[in-house]
């Protein structure tokens, strides 16, 4: 047995699934012990591609997604999804060759310190460079890339260490045992909410992570507090309650800005300040904070905690329910915003304008969706609607990059959601730029056999990019661009092409690319002048009394 062919018996006892990767010279001994493996290697067109898919297998599964590249340039390319993968919390393990470690000391053909490289990107790194290290080295990568908060980390093989003999067996995975919050911080929480006249609930992505939408739904419920979601927080409560408010995290002022404007106290549930930074809503730093969640506290002077409950979040909000009291507290004031909400959102429902406005194109989706199917958003102006319109009534059916904000995350991800959820309907969601710079990977799905729906918001360039230089500068520049005919694209890839010609056309095809076999592309022209008309009544807003 040699060094590649123990990691591969250690991924084997990891329960790895698959290794989303491209083969490479130094990565061929790894390569080799894969064919006799029971882990499915999927062959990529990109190594970014890789990264996003075990990206979104970490997301949706809590299970570490493991993606393969070669040194070099191989590794550069793996760099992106990596990184979107640490900061957006999906547990990942990147495994890179290397060079021989007899030519490390000298300039050599395609050799970079990658153990360097990847520091800054991966909460650990290691390069392995005795076999017998081997167990460890993998055992310790699955176990921080899955500890809270999950994120990348990154193990760097040498060809000429991965053709050694080696000896060992993979190491015994430990048991993850729940952590308990204290109690008297428990009591202060208790405390603080039953004074509180206007509280709100903001919820992240790590009650997601936790598994504690039910937790969540049931303290919210008999406490009678409104519960705000995070960009990476759809779903915690299904948007169909009527304490949900749906989503924050725009940049601009919206009818939820109302909510933290009147708030007394902000419950803040497995929420990650990269998600929606607290400036945004507590620029002063006034508003009281009660912090839930299985990790600390991030330091930040507009996120200065009351109270710090740290510990399984479902067990906290559990405990600090049995302690609270809000009988015959008055209708907190955020719930008065949920009938404005609505309304705005529903206005859309007959609108047939064409092209189409992304908030009528995202209301369409939602009603052809079932609530399980999954959405993969891509980023640019259409997340920005996306984040707004598309609402879930479970967690992790609408997957979007807001840690590190990727573009060309959708394809990818969307075939690792096919993946991991074969049974489902999934719909990757992009603009046209981030549809161009992944689109490649539409021949991975095909040729692995997950069908899915890609539907491409075009509009003929970087329209949050135009959206943000109007704002700030009254008009655009350097944004436009020319797209294939993406119909034509798709047939000859061998999958189905669609092309929405007006407003009554996208629910039937919809319905029909989402019956396919194939993947499917759906073109749909979209009209982002409402991203200015949204700017404008946001600069306007005046909330109810």
């Amino acid at each position: 047995m040699n060094t590649a062919e123990l990691l591969v018996k250690c991924l084997e006892n990891e329960g790895v699934q698959y290794v989303f990767g491209l083969p490479g010279e130094e990565n061929m001994e790894v390569l080799e012990s894969l064919k006799t493996s029971s882990i499915q290697f999927i062959t990529t067109r990109h190594e970014q591609g890789a990264a996003f898919m075990a990206d979104v297998y970490g997301r949706l599964t809590g299970k570490a997604g493991v993606c393969l590249s070669t040194l070099g340039p191989g590794a550069t390319n793996l760099m992106t999804g990596v990184a979107d993968a640490n900061l957006d919390g999906a547990p990942l393990v990147a495994i890179t060759g290397q060079v021989g470690t007899d030519r490390m000391h000298i300039e050599s053909h395609q050799y970079l310190d990658l153990v360097a490289m990847f520091a800054p990107v991966t909460k650990w790194n290691s390069q392995i460079v005795r076999p017998s290290n081997t167990p460890e080295i993998v055992r310790k990568a699955f176990k921080l890339a899955q500890a809270e908060k999950p994120g990348a980390v990154h193990i760097d093989l040498p060809e000429n260490i991965a053709a050694m003999a080696a000896v060992g067996q993979p190491l015994e995975r430990d048991k993850r045992e729940k952590v308990y919050s204290a109690y008297h911080s428990m009591n202060e929480a208790a405390v603080a909410i039953s004074k509180a006249k206007n509280p709100i609930i903001l919820v992240g992505n790590g009650a997601l992570r936790a598994n504690a939408s039910d937790s969540l739904t049931e303290f919210a419920t008999q406490l009678n507090i409104p519960v705000v979601n995070t960009f990476m927080g759809k779903g915690a409560i299904p948007y169909t309650h009527p304490l949900s408010l749906w989503t924050t995290g725009l940049q601009k002022r919206d009818y939820i800005s109302c909510a933290f404007d009147k708030t007394d106290l902000v419950i803040a549930i497995g929420y990650d300040l990269i998600e929606y930074s607290p400036k945004k809503w507590n620029p002063e730093g006034k508003i009281p904070i009660i912090h839930i969640s299985a990790t600390p506290a991030e330091v930040d002077s507009s996120y200065i905690p009351i109270a710090e409950i740290v510990g399984d979040i479902s067990d906290s909000l559990n405990e600090i329910l049995r302690r609270s009291d809000r009988a015959g507290k008055p209708e907190p004031y955020a719930l008065k915003l949920r009938s404005e909400i609505r309304r705005d959102y529903e206005q859309y429902a007959d609108d047939d304008g064409f092209p189409i406005k992304p908030q009528k194109l995202i209301y369409d989706l939602r009603q052809v969706l079932g609530p399980e199917d999954i959405v993969i958003s891509d980023v640019g102006a259409h997340k920005m609607w996306i984040a707004r319109h598309f609402h879930c009534d479970r967690p992790n059916t609408c997957i979007i990059s807001n840690g590190f904000a990727a573009m060309g995350i959708a394809i990818p991800g969307a075939m690792a959601a096919k993946l991991v959820n074969p049974h489902l309907k999934v719909v990757a969601a992009t603009g046209d730029g981030g549809f161009m710079m992944n689109c490649q990977e539409l021949e991975t799905a095909l040729r692995v056999g997950t069908a899915f729906v890609t539907l491409v918001f075009n509009d003929g360039g970087y329209g949050l990019i135009e959206w943000k230089q109007e704002d700030h500068y009254g008009d655009s520049s350097f944004i436009k661009f020319g797209n294939p005919d993406f119909v034509k694209f798709a047939e000859s890839m061998g999958l189905k092409g669609y092309r929405v010609e007006s407003a009554t056309d996208l629910v039937p095809i919809l319905k029909e690319a989402l019956a396919q076999d194939v993947p499917a592309v759906i073109d749909c022209p979209v009209d982002y002048r409402e991203n200015a008309r949204f700017s404008q009544r946001s600069e306007g807003l005046s909330c109810p009394i």
